[in-house]
């Protein structure tokens, strides 16, 4: 049967355009360098603004006068000179780059000398480079089995490859392979002494009871394992030393690895507060003027095709530089607006003068949506005089206090943390116990509040904290 319905209903609907600028929001500052980079490289009518040379009135670039002294004893290091073969100008690294060993190659040499036959070694090596960051194996011996037999056209049992992991689980770093960190600090373990009293209830400890442990059923793995409560606490202090994860990187080498680019600037000067983009990448980009002239003139009338090409390369080249103009207008208005709002932090730079501050604050402050506010301040360090801080961090909630102030978590944080700190460490004090010395001083929290501050601080509990006394 044909009948017609009459119904209405509202839809959003929201441009590829649009999509594509939010994530342009989203980016980092590395990340938009990559995505300038690969425009450049797909888009020809997009260039970099070249910097403008001295040059003579017949447009030929004026040489300064340099004699051979100047060439003869020139001071530059060799590994600036090194590395002019690899680099250009611009992209030559300021100091000598150093290079890190991996865990996996270290492993690997390790195998070699214990490993005799070749296809053992090419399995270890496998299992080796299926190890995830932390040295820590996710995939189960079997599915490696199979997916090393689908690859190289030969059926390899799972024990094959359980001999090996048990080899590689005995090279260094201790606990290396692991499937679990159960199995990681037991790995640890059997590389200390057998014959001492602690190491041997330390392992029954993480063998029979690790879930107990997790759950902190202390009363239960004493009785089950008939231990005094002295030889529960020294056995928990070794487990405690322990590493749960085979592979962690030095301080200097994360520092390396997770070097910061600010994309804001914060600067102080006789008490006022500026902001500044870091590097306004759309003012380095331009249109090229000779593609763009043949765009416009239509020059290929003959050849649809190319003229339907570059009538669409210009589109996107103007949208693109359009968008980094965008979202540098909106990083700078929001940022301002962050700044005006936490006014006395950016002049003084202690986190207790943080202002409740949230996404619904800024987005009304300055009148984009709270998903574009998201957006910009995802990922985003800011250098200011007192350091790099990342923007989200600025962000926390409020509570209201007796006297009718409105203050941030930070500053509930930092009473709480005060409190744990004066405790007595043999009778600490157990949530409930916090809820009422927090109330003392004003502010009136909830027991689960006082528990979500109290991870996030990385205090445990009361019960924990008695057996560290």
């Amino acid at each position: 049967m044909i009948y017609q319905r009459i119904a209405q209903r509202q839809q959003v609907k929201i441009l590829p355009q649009q999509i594509q600028l939010l994530n342009l929001f989203h980016l980092t500052s590395l990340e938009l360098e990559h995505r300038i980079q690969q425009e450049l490289e797909e888009n020809p009518l997009l260039e970099i603004k070249s910097e403008e040379n001295n040059s003579d009135p017949n447009g030929e670039p004026v040489q300064e006068f340099a004699d051979w002294d100047e060439f003869s004893y020139d001071d530059i290091p060799d590994y600036k000179t090194e590395y002019a073969n690899y680099f250009s100008n611009e992209q030559a690294p300021d100091k000598p780059l150093m290079q890190a060993p991996d865990f996996r190659e270290q492993l690997k040499e390790q195998c070699h000398l214990i490993l005799s036959s070749e296809e053992e070694n090419s399995l270890a090596a496998y299992i080796i480079d299926s190890l995830n960051e932390n040295g820590m194996l996710e995939q189960e011996p079997s599915a490696i089995a199979e997916d090393i037999s689908f690859k190289f056209n030969k059926w390899i049992e799972p024990f094959q490859l359980e001999k090996i992991l048990f080899t590689i689980q005995s090279l260094d770093p201790p606990g290396i392979g692991a499937r679990n960190i159960r199995e990681c600090l037991l790995l640890q373990l059997q590389r200390k002494n057998q014959n001492s009293p602690h190491i041997k209830s330390a392992v029954k400890i993480i063998k029979e009871h690790y879930e107990d442990l997790r759950s902190r059923q202390i009363d239960k793995i004493i009785h089950s394992l008939n231990l005094s409560e002295q030889e529960f606490r020294d056995a928990l202090k070794l487990i405690s030393l322990l590493q749960l994860k085979p592979v962690t990187f030095k301080t200097e080498d994360a520092a390396a690895k997770n070097y910061i680019i600010p994309d804001f600037i914060i600067t102080a000067e006789d008490g006022k507060i500026e902001v500044a983009l870091s590097k306004q990448r759309s003012a380095l980009l331009c249109i090229n003027h000779t593609w763009m002239h043949l765009v416009k003139n239509q020059c290929c009338q003959n050849d649809k095709a190319a003229n339907q090409y570059l009538k669409s390369k210009l589109q996107a080249a103007e949208w693109f530089v359009s968008s980094l103009q965008q979202r540098e207008t909106n990083m700078l208005r929001i940022m301002k607006a962050i700044v005006k709002w936490q006014y006395k932090f950016f002049k003084e730079g202690d986190k207790l003068l943080l202002k409740p501050m949230i996404l619904k604050n800024i987005a009304k402050e300055t009148g984009v949506d709270i998903s574009t506010v998201s957006r910009i301040t995802c990922n985003k360090y800011a250098e200011t005089p007192f350091g790099n801080i990342l923007l989200k961090d600025l962000f926390c909630e409020g509570l209201c206090t007796e006297q009718g102030e409105i203050v941030s978590s930070r500053v509930i944080q930092y009473e709480l943390k005060e409190a744990v700190s004066k405790e007595d460490k043999k009778s600490p004090f157990t949530d409930h116990q916090l809820v009422a010395v927090l109330a003392k001083k004003g502010y009136k929290i909830a027991r689960r509040t006082v528990a979500k501050y109290r991870e996030l601080l990385n205090i445990p509990a009361a019960q924990m904290r008695a057996l560290w006394a």
